[in-house]
C-alpha cells in the first residue's frame, strides 16, 4: 500500500464477486490438482545466512499479484540475496508483505493480502510454521515467549497468538469504530493506533488482554515509536481530501504513557507528506520521511524545515535504521512496478551503498 494512502476496497457489485469467486476456486482446485500429479521433486535453494551481520528486508509487492519477496543485505559482505523465501520453499512468499519480526529461533513475516503469517528459520529461511484465518494482519508485538498481539486493518480485534506453538489462543475485542495498527508497550500498557479512518490510540492492559481506555490524536495515527523519555511519538497522515472522516494537517504527538494525556502537537504543512517514523539507536532522535529523510531532537519544540537526507528524482518508500552503528537503509520504488534501490547512508548521511530488491520494500530488521 502506498505512503500515507487511505485503505479503500472496490467491489462492482454481487454478481461480479461471485464470478470472481467462482474462477479463483477453480484455479486453486486446478493448482492443487496438477501438483499433486506431479512427479518431480520440490526444488529447494539451502543456504546458511550470516544473520550477524545483516539485514532482512520485506517487499510488498503489488497488491492481489501475490509477488511479495524476502531478501537479506550482508552490511559486511555488501552481498544481497533476493526471493530468499520462494528459493528456500519453491512457494511464493504470498500477497503483500507488511512487516516481520525475529523472536527466538524463528522469523515471522506478516503477509497482509494473504491473511497469514509465516514462520521460517532465520538462518535458512525454510518454513517452520504458519497463522491462517487472518483477515487483515498488520504487525505483531509480543508480550511474552508465549504470548504476542496481531493487529489487523479490517478486524474489529486484536489476535492473540503464541508465538512457540503457532496457536491462536484468544482475541481482543475492539468497536465497530476500531480497527488496529501499530503497537509499543510502556509497563503493562501496549499502545495501538486506530489508524484507518479514525483518530485514536487504543490502550490494551496485556495482563487482562482488555481495551483499558482511548487516547484522541490527530486523524489517522499510524507509526509509534517509544524515545529515552519513555513518551510515545504517533505520526498521523491526517487522512485524505474526500475521506468521510475528512481530512487535516499531518501531526506529530507526544503522549505520556502514565497518565495517557497528549503532551504536544506539531503540525505539518497542509501540503506534506510524512511516512514512516524512526528512532536511532539511543532513541533521542526522530527521523521519518518527507520529500526525503528528516531528522529531530525529541526535545525539539519545531518541526525540520527541511530533509537530512534529500530524496529529489527518488521516490522515498520505507526506512530502516540500524541500531548497532544509526546507518540509515531507505528505500527508492521509483515507480511501484519494478525492483527497488535500497539506498544505505552513514549517520551523517553519506551515501555508503546501494543495491536492488524486490517490489515495493516495506519492513527492515537488522541482526
Amino acid at each position: 500500500m502506498a505512503p500515507g494512502a487511505g485503505p479503500v476496497l472496490f467491489i462492482r457489485n454481487g454478481a461480479e464477486l461471485q464470478k470472481m469467486i467462482r474462477k479463483i476456486i477453480y484455479i486453486s482446485i486446478l493448482a492443487l490438482v496438477l501438483a499433486a500429479c506431479s512427479d518431480e521433486p520440490v526444488e529447494t535453494v539451502f543456504f546458511d545466512l550470516d544473520t550477524e551481520n545483516g539485514v532482512f528486508i520485506t517487499c510488498e509487492g503489488n497488491f492481489m499479484y501475490g509477488n511479495a519477496s524476502l531478501s537479506f543485505y550482508n552490511y559486511e559482505t555488501k552481498n544481497v540475496q533476493n526471493d530468499l523465501f520462494y528459493a528456500r520453499n519453491n512457494v511464493p512468499l504470498g500477497d503483500v508483505a507488511q512487516s516481520m519480526y525475529r523472536n527466538k529461533n524463528s522469523l515471522f513475516l506478516v503477509a497482509n493480502n494473504s491473511g497469514k503469517i509465516y514462520a521460517v528459520d532465520p538462518r535458512t529461511a525454510a518454513f517452520k510454521g504458519v497463522i491462517t484465518g487472518l483477515t487483515s494482519p498488520r504487525y505483531i508485538h509480543f508480550i511474552s515467549e508465549e504470548k504476542a498481539y496481531i493487529s489487523d486493518l479490517y478486524a474489529h480485534h486484536i489476535t492473540v497468538f503464541n508465538p512457540v506453538t503457532l496457536e491462536k489462543t484468544g482475541r481482543i475485542e475492539l468497536t465497530e469504530k476500531h480497527t488496529s495498527e501499530q503497537m509499543v508497550q510502556v509497563g503493562k500498557y501496549v499502545f495501538v493506533s486506530s489508524w484507518s479512518y479514525n483518530n485514536k490510540i487504543l490502550v490494551i492492559d496485556a495482563e487482562t488482554d482488555k481495551l483499558e481506555a482511548e487516547i484522541e490524536v490527530p486523524l489517522q495515527p499510524k507509526d509509534l515509536k517509544v524515545d529515552a523519555n519513555n513518551k510515545i511519538w504517533v505520526l498521523s497522515d491526517g487522512g485524505f481530501e474526500g475521506s468521510s472522516m475528512g481530512n487535516e494537517q499531518p501531526a506529530l504527538t507526544r503522549i505520556d504513557p502514565e497518565t495517557f494525556t497528549v503532551e504536544k502537537i506539531l503540525r505539518f504543512e497542509s501540503n506534506a507528506n510524512p511516512y514512516d517514523l524512526e528512532l536511532n539507536s539511543a532513541k533521542d532522535t526522530l527521523c521519518f520521511i518527507n520529500q526525503g529523510v528528516c531528522k529531530m531532537a525529541v526535545n525539539s519544540k519545531t518541526l525540520p524545515v527541511s530533509a537530512f537526507i534529500p530524496g529529489t528524482g527518488k521516490l522515498f518508500y520505507s526506512m530502516g535504521i540500524n541500531p548497532d552503528n544509526d546507518e540509515i537503509y531507505v528505500s527508492d520504488a521509483i515507480d511501484y512496478t519494478q525492483d527497488a534501490i535500497i539506498y544505505r547512508y552513514s549517520q551523517s548521511g553519506v551515501l555508503v551503498d546501494s543495491f536492488k530488491v524486490g517490489i515495493n520494500p516495506s519492513d527492515f530488521l537488522f541482526r
